[in-house]
């Protein structure tokens, strides 16, 4: 099968499975419900890694034999590809950690969750292979509404519902800038397809209907990726998620936002009569920065587990921001590796989290204070996560981090010491709960005096016999996607070929000669040649940065179980900081909202100014 055939199948394959089992599901038992949305699942990942493997030239397909100036066109480069093979991989570990995970009724019921789970799926690839800007569009919006129903799945329960209220109202906002955003381009240029879309750009000059364009297309991204100030649905969705949900949401979801700003930029903005590379730069590294600190200072902060993991992925978006803000195949091919690993060691971070919740019906880090001694084998997969977040080698996060961080220093000499604090900081607050949790370490902790907290105790159990034996594939699934995430950063080929994807994408005019040439290579690709492929290896430099990461969170977690990190007085400036950063997460959707409209104004002063 050439590229061409694949294309659409990697968008109609998880479409046909929903649909599927939205029609037999009531029929079969929740045994039959599985086999089928495994078997879908795997044809996914099969799809996608024969379209990976096709190799490096950007392919197209013609949906309905229509060309692209009047039709729907699918388009993969590797790094697109790579994203919809890394979200097929996702799917169908959550497909499987969750065959026995949910105590759901037989009959009607059965296949509602896959079917949603495939749905989901169907978003999230159709967005990473599209090649046209309104059907980007919606996609993302089919990804969000199949994680709506996901978010509130539990309508027994109302902190689940009000979870995905909140998701949904703030997304939707969101969605609806990024579609104004889309009126006025299509405007301007009578085009909707990303490639022509550039193309026609050149003959305008850039002003402000430009650049407001690109801040609200861009916003509904930057809300999907939790960027500060865009990210506060994220940890409250995340809290009353089913755990295989916040799978998914962390491990790839919020990825694609990031990616998304990308594609948009480059294909669209980056030429003549777009958004200057300096303003784009400087504008998003600061926004890399702020959310990577911001996140990593939240994440410290939280006893309930799948909150810390949320403003770890917060923390971590910063960092995938700061990559792509530095406009170079080398901070592209970095950020690449680093989205592939991390989202493995997140979901499967999430997945033993689900474990916790499966034995003790709790996710409070204090309340479980030596409890999983019994787990120690889960502990160990716990820690190992933790310090694969810090950047250990030989983990692929820490290749990723090595790549991008030595892109950054060469803009900005003490970019380094960002990656170095986020990942050691929010590896720290993971290795922390894994050493009291599943090892007792140190003494019981206490609770904050005068300050509310989101604990985790009293959580709703997602299964309904917590005396079970533990299911295997809730084990089996994490440590796959830990050596995953291992493999990532072991085989050479894997990050050559991400290399040279990134040398693709950010050649705009060699992916609009792909998609106006019609289905197949774009005959300008081999000039790609003699463009450098930019190393991604790990150097001596890499490998010491990532082990400092690594020992900085052994430390900071070491000192944090045995209390002798240093307690700030309550009217030091510092303590009072991270008090007003607790209380700007309200839970309060006006205030979101707020801070929603707050951002999109401040980053289109910010990118005019540079004008």
């Amino acid at each position: 099968m050439t590229a061409a055939d694949l294309l659409p199948l990697a968008v109609v394959v998880p479409l046909l499975g929903a649909a599927l089992l939205a029609v037999v599901g009531r029929l079969l038992p929740r045994l039959g419900c599985d086999i089928v949305a495994t078997t879908v699942a795997t044809a996914e990942v099969i799809c996608l890694v024969l379209l990976w493997t096709r190799g490096g030239r950007p392919a197209t397909a013609d949906l309905g034999g229509w060309p692209a100036r009047v039709g729907i066109v699918l388009a993969a480069d590797p790094i697109g590809t790579g994203l919809a093979l890394l979200v097929a991989t996702l799917v169908l570990a959550v497909i499987v950690y969750s065959w026995r995970y949910f105590d759901e009724p037989q009959g009607e019921h059965a296949g509602i969750f896959p079917a949603l789970i495939l749905l989901f799926e169907a978003g999230m690839a159709g967005f990473a292979l599209t090649g046209d800007l309104f059907n980007a569009f919606v996609f993302f919006e089919l990804m969000g509404a199949a994680a709506y129903a996901l978010t509130g799945y539990h309508i027994e329960d109302p902190r689940p519902l009000q979870g995905a209220l909140t998701f949904g109202i703030v997304t939707s906002f969101a969605a609806y800038c990024s579609l104004l955003g889309i009126g006025l381009v299509y405007a301007r240029t009578g085009e909707l397809n990303l490639a022509r879309l550039g193309e026609q750009l050149v003959g305008h000059r850039t002003d402000l209907l430009t650049v407001l364009a690109f801040v609200l297309i861009v916003t509904a991204l930057l809300v999907k990726a939790a960027a500060v100030p865009f990210h506060f649905w994220l940890p409250d969705a995340h809290a009353v998620a089913p755990t295989p949900v916040c799978m998914l949401m962390s491990g790839v979801m919020v990825e694609l936002g990031v990616y998304g700003i990308a594609r948009v930029y480059w294909t669209v903005f980056s030429g003549p009569g777009g958004i200057p590379h300096d303003a784009i730069r400087t504008t998003f590294a600061a926004l890399g920065v702020l959310t990577a600190l911001i996140g990593a200072v939240m994440c410290w902060q939280q006893r309930h587990l799948k909150r810390l993991l949320a403003f770890s992925t917060i923390s971590h978006v910063g960092l995938f921001l700061i990559g792509i803000a530095l406009l170079t195949p080398d901070g592209t091919a970095g950020t690449a590796l680093y989205v592939a690993a991390h989202g493995c060691v997140k979901a499967a971070l999430f997945a033993l989290t689900g474990v916790l919740l499966d034995r003790y019906g709790s996710v409070d880090e204090h309340g479980l204070h030596g409890r999983a001694r019994e787990l120690r084998p889960v502990g160990v997969l716990f820690v190992a996560g933790a310090l694969a977040l810090a950047g250990l080698p030989p983990f692929g996060t820490g290749l990723g981090k090595a790549v991008a961080e030595h892109a950054a220093g060469h803009w900005q000499p003490w970019l380094p010491a960002v990656f170095v604090a986020a990942s050691a900081l929010t590896g720290a607050a993971v290795l922390r709960a894994g050493l009291r949790v599943f090892w007792g370490a140190g003494p019981p902790p206490s609770d904050r005096p005068g300050e509310e907290e989101t604990t985790g105790e009293g959580e709703e159990p997602e299964i309904r016999s917590p005396q079970r034996t533990l299911p295997p594939t809730m084990t089996i699934v994490p440590a796959l996607l830990l050596a995953l995430a291992a493999a990532v950063g072991c085989l050479p080929a894997v990050a050559d070929t991400l290399a040279h994807g990134a040398v693709v994408f950010t050649d705009p005019a060699a992916y609009a000669a792909a998609v106006t040439a019609g289905q197949g290579a774009s005959p300008a690709v081999p000039a790609l040649a003699a463009v450098p492929v930019p190393p991604a290896a790990w150097t001596t430099a890499g490998v010491l940065l990532g082990l400092l990461s690594a020992a900085l969170a052994v430390a900071l977690a070491t000192a944090a179980v045995h209390r002798r990190t240093p307690q700030l007085p309550r009217r030091h400036p510092a303590a009072r900081g991270v008090r007003a950063l607790r209380r700007l997460h309200s839970g309060r959707l006006g205030d979101y909202l707020a801070w929603l409209a707050l951002g999109v104004a401040v980053l289109c002063a910010a990118i005019a100014a540079q004008t």
